[in-house]
């Protein structure tokens, strides 16, 4: 049986609506400011160090979601844990808003940093991974759209969420309770949809790539993760997205700090519109790596990304140096779509070098 178009393209737009929410992770650098706030003005009054630690907890932690999400995909069908990241990343932001002055910073990491944080890996793993199983033809243009909808919601809900915190009315309180009912909400409608396709479903054959006759998947079988990781192309994969998601990384914790180094006089609204901008190039990188994956293939793709990756952190050292504004706006943007081909990569390497059948706990 043909695939029904319209139906995994439906299944592709739930999956994005699903990510959008759960990027929300990314937009610490515009959430963390009540907890940088002076206790005499309302806040908390941590530092740098241990607002980025959070950010680091979170992080380290969604990818822990992810991967005890890919353990349990065998045990688990996808609507349940699809359900299980609902309840964490609710759980994690009301807990969060529950907060009072005074309290340690320890609290913040549980609810935020492991909570949350393994809430969002478990829908990322599972939405990826059920997603991608509609589009075996088109896996780069999959993961390109998914990774450009994860990565989009920092501007979308931390402009949202900066402006909500800022009114008196509202309150950093009832913003992070907004988020906690929104993001639940679209976590569990898609978890109501979500299914992989029926076995036997006929895809439409890869398309060339540069003109030239597709070539057959680089895998030639379904590799079990022990199988995976004892190949030296899983190693080789492993600390190539480790090194490009370095520095995008940083970048994106830390684009209000980075703005504010260059140019002390630089306004506050202007490095949280820096901070959205660098999120949308973190967008476009995933979209864009995806199409030039299905387009050019691995290999010259890489010689793209991999230039941008080398050239974008060395652009904002350099702002740093020359205090320059354009150049480290420049650079953090470059950063974040260096960034956003990490995640891409990593999705369409996993299937192509390793299969779809493991494809959850591979890619985690």
């Amino acid at each position: 049986m043909k695939v029904n178009q319209t139906e995994r393209w439906f299944r592709l737009a739930l999956g994005a609506l699903a990510l959008f929410f759960a990027g929300v992770i990314y937009a610490w650098s515009i959430l963390s400011a009540p907890f940088a706030r002076a206790v005499a003005d309302g806040g908390f009054g941590w530092d740098a160090k241990i607002l980025g630690l959070n950010y680091t907890i979170a992080i380290s932690s969604f990818c822990i979601g992810g991967f005890v999400s890919g353990l349990l995909s065998k045990r688990l069908p996808p609507r349940v844990r699809m359900v299980i990241s609902a309840v964490l990343l609710f759980a994690g932001f009301f807990i969060t808003s529950r907060l009072n002055p005074g309290v340690s910073p320890v609290a913040l990491y549980l609810a935020y940093g492991v909570v949350a944080g393994v809430g969002i890996g478990f829908v990322y793993n599972t939405v990826i991974g059920m997603t991608n199983a509609w589009f075996p033809d088109r896996k780069g243009l999959c993961s390109g759209v998914l990774m450009m909808a994860f990565g989009f919601s920092s501007l979308v809900l931390g402009k949202i969420a900066d402006k909500l915190i800022g009114m008196e009315s509202v309150g950093w309180r009832t913003t992070f309770l907004i988020l906690a009912a929104a993001a639940g909400a679209a976590l569990l409608l898609t978890a109501a949809f979500i299914k992989a396709p029926a076995p036997g479903t006929e895809f439409p054959k890869p398309k060339s790539v540069s003109g030239k006759k597709a070539s057959a998947p680089a895998a030639a079988r379904d590799y079990t993760a022990v199988e995976m990781i004892k190949t030296l192309a899983f190693w080789q994969s492993f600390v190539y997205v480790l090194l490009m998601a370095a520095a995008g990384s940083a970048a994106i914790s830390f684009a209000k700090g980075i703005i504010a180094d260059v140019d002390p006089e630089a306004p506050a609204s202007f490095a949280v519109t820096v901070a959205g901008i660098l999120s949308v190039f973190n967008g476009l990188g995933r979209l864009v790596s995806g199409a030039l994956i299905d387009r050019l293939g691995v290999r010259r793709t890489q010689y793209v990304t991999n230039t941008i990756a080398v050239a974008a952190p060395l652009i904002v050292v350099l702002s740093l140096s020359w205090g320059s504004l354009p150049l480290g706006v420049a650079g953090l943007c470059l950063c974040g779509f260096s960034y956003g081909c990490a995640p891409t990569a990593s999705a369409a390497y996993s299937a192509a070098f390793f299969g779809q059948k493991n494809f959850s706990l591979n890619f985690s």
